[in-house]
């Protein structure tokens, strides 16, 4: 299990293994309270192992930490939404 970052300035959360990226979410803001998830990228090396699911799961709870509503427009944020209804709190 690997350890999620979140870059602020750079709308991004992210998992690296020795300063090598491997896997990002990446955010626009479109108003204080309301971000739009537009990019999930997971190194190939990586994939089948949960990273995007971690991803997923930390920008949730920075959104119920921070009262901010989340519009999945990437195809693996929209998919999460669709079937996690845990996530519907903060679903724009």
């Amino acid at each position: 299990m690997f350890q999620v970052s979140h870059n602020q300035e750079g709308h991004q959360f992210y998992m690296e293994q020795d300063g090598i990226l491997i896997a990002e979410m990446t955010y626009s803001i479109t108003r204080e309270t309301l971000y739009i998830i537009d990019h999930t990228f997971v190194n190939e090396n990586y994939r089948g192992q949960g990273l995007a699911e971690q991803l997923m799961s930390a920008v949730v709870q920075f959104a119920r930490d921070h009262q901010i509503k989340l519009i999945p427009l990437c195809p693996f944020a929209k998919k999460q939404f669709e079937t996690k209804p845990e996530y519907v709190d903060v679903r724009y």
